[in-house]
């Protein structure tokens, strides 16, 4: 079976193929309820086993209906336990909301469990009314995500004894479950500095949807020169990069049919709601889907390839991650995960 990119990067050792994965929001379209979109999300999970993609990256959300799952980890685990091949991610689990050793107890007992294919994405997240809710603060925001990354990093490098930071002051603690071998991290990054963070790490970069090819490429130009000064392999790293999916019989069809259901999907940031007080704003919407319909592998299959290549050939990136789900419907979004796989991807089916 396949589950990888046919696209080769001349620039990388070995010409190694890119994999293709499913990100997924569950992501509450106009009219629909949360409990429909996790219900939909998991559906989806099982046709991307099913059609051949490598894995599934799950989103994570609070108070906001452009994505209803709360907890990446969970979801994660439940479809750990409803598969038998794909890896599944978290893309990204907010570190400023949570305490970086729950978190890494909680990946370290899912490597355990799947034998190896949970796969850990994490993020800063954003200024919003999540750090109240969770008591982290704005602090742990915007000066603590450096020192929770550190602490998160010892206790899943495999150390058998894990002592606290100046951030997260305590003692010495046995690593139970000890992970047998390093549990794979990436870092979302939209920013030089938690571009360098991640660098200092080692840790690979997840890139969003909202970013052009060009805009990725220099970001992880500046990672390969942080690596490399600080010992690490970029050659070596498997960078992600999410990217809008969705395949029709010709350009204008895809987006006529895309362009509606994003925006109404979108239509959930504006629960968004800062530390301030502050909530979003929805006159750039229409402008910003423009913008990802330009961007992305949405339209016939000539199309899609050729954005598909382009995305192959970022410098660094063995992961591309795509959103199926734009479109809405669940019926829709199964058929665009197999057309899609099958006739832009080459990829072969599962055998049931």
């Amino acid at each position: 079976m396949a589950s990888t990119v046919d696209h080769r990067d001349p620039r990388r050792p070995g010409g190694q193929p890119v994999e293709a994965h499913l990100f997924l929001l569950a992501g509450q379209h106009p009219g629909a309820s949360a409990a429909q979109a996790l219900a939909d999300a998991h559906t989806y999970g099982l046709a991307a086993e099913a059609a051949g993609y490598a894995g599934v990256w799950m989103a994570e959300h609070h108070f906001i209906r452009y994505g209803a799952c709360p907890s990446a980890v969970a979801f994660a685990g439940h479809l750990l336990g409803a598969t038998r091949r794909i890896t599944v991610g978290t893309a990204a689990c907010i570190l400023s909301n949570r305490h970086p050793v729950a978190l890494a107890e909680e990946a370290a007992l899912l490597d355990e469990l799947s034998g190896g294919r949970f796969r850990l994405g994490i993020a800063r997240g954003g200024p919003w009314v999540d750090l109240e809710v969770f008591g982290t603060g704005l602090a742990r925001y915007a000066e603590g995500f450096a020192d929770a990354v550190d602490l998160l990093a010892s206790w899943l490098s495999g150390a058998p004894v894990v002592a606290g930071n100046a951030a997260f002051p305590f003692r010495p603690v046995h690593v139970v479950p000890r992970p047998r071998r390093p549990v794979p991290v990436w870092i979302a990054a939209t920013s030089a500095p938690t571009v360098d963070l991640a660098a200092r790490h080692g840790f690979p970069l997840l890139l969003g949807m909202h970013a052009t090819l060009a805009e990725k490429a220099a970001l992880l130009e500046r990672y390969a020169e942080v690596a490399a000064a600080h010992g690490h392999d970029p050659g070596a790293v498997d960078h992600a990069s999410a990217h809008l999916a969705y395949l029709a019989d010709d350009d204008a069809t895809a987006a006529q049919t895309v362009r509606p259901g994003l925006s109404g999907l979108l239509a959930g940031t504006d629960d968004y709601v800062r530390l301030d007080g502050s909530t979003g704003s929805a006159h750039r919407r229409d402008r910003y889907v423009a913008h990802l319909l330009d961007l992305h592998p949405v339209g016939g299959v000539d199309r899609c390839r050729d954005r598909i290549r382009a995305a192959a050939e970022l410098p660094g990136v063995r992961h591309l991650l795509l959103m199926v789900e734009a479109a809405g419907g669940r019926e829709r979004t199964v058929a665009n995960i197999h057309r899609f796989a099958r006739d832009v991807l080459d990829l072969t089916p599962t055998p049931t």
